[in-house]
């Protein structure tokens, strides 16, 4: 599929991977739609790159926790953008829980915002009747496990079956694909020494971008012949396991 003069939704793109991927799909001349919940001036800087660019950009307000504010996201993008095309789930809560301590709660919201949200964006995008692809931001540890976030793993791991689910549900009209980083950016309360310090336990013995996981995105958004797929842009670590190189 050409980007070129296609729109794109993408969830979570004021920061972060999010970012990165508005301003790659923006360099490849498609207009992006940058979802937020609470950083409206960063996402209000990212739209601004872009139109500097000469690209086009506008900005979404969604809690994606709300199952009504999820389910009208695509809804309002295309009453701003016109058809949406393409779509990115970025966006993820990412908070510390453990089986010792993780309650009801802790996983209902992850689920709701990391996999339900998802889902119903892809659903109301493939609804539209044309040619659309998605891609989802899975973890590269859904090989195996993430015992500090055990709440966002396990939804995780759903996102990662409604991948493949969707793929069949929604052909030929949309491919849907996903992406699991690994190293790439610190996590939060990190920095970049945090990478420099884990990087060597990987296979490549060297640490990602996010540039590097923009570009995966883009190839699968730009592929009409690839569905149901997963890339690992991780360096390797999905072969050896999360535990060797996310113990600090």
């Amino acid at each position: 599929m050409e980007l070129q003069g296609r729109t794109a939704l993408i969830t979570g793109g004021a920061r972060r991977l999010g970012r990165r991927t508005a301003l790659a799909l923006a360099e490849r001349n498609a207009s992006v739609v940058i979802h937020y919940r609470t950083s409206d001036v960063a996402a209000e800087e990212v739209a601004d790159e872009v139109r500097r660019q000469g690209g086009r950009a506008w900005l979404v307000q969604a809690d994606l926790a709300s199952e009504e504010e999820a389910g009208s996201l695509v809804e309002r993008s295309i009453a701003l953008a016109g058809p949406v095309h393409l779509l990115v789930n970025n966006v993820s809560l990412f908070d510390p829980s453990t089986l010792d301590t993780v309650t009801l709660d802790e996983v209902q919201s992850n689920m709701a915002v990391n996999a339900w949200a998802p889902f119903a964006l892809i659903r109301a995008v493939a609804a539209q009747g044309i040619e659309t692809a998605a891609v989802n931001l899975l973890d590269t540890r859904i090989r195996d496990y993430d015992w500090n976030h055990a709440a966002y793993i396990l939804s995780k791991h759903v996102l990662s079956v409604l991948t493949r689910m969707c793929a069949l549900k929604y052909a030929p009209g949309m491919t849907v694909n996903a992406v699991a980083p690994g190293l790439v950016l610190p996590p939060p309360g990190e920095d970049d020494a945090y990478l420099e310090r884990v990087c060597g336990r990987l296979p490549l013995r060297r640490h990602g971008s996010a540039d590097d996981v923009a570009a995966a995105t883009l190839f699968l958004l730009s592929s009409r012949f690839i569905t149901g797929q997963t890339i690992y842009v991780d360096g390797g670590a999905h072969l050896r396991g999360a535990n060797e190189w996310t113990t600090s």
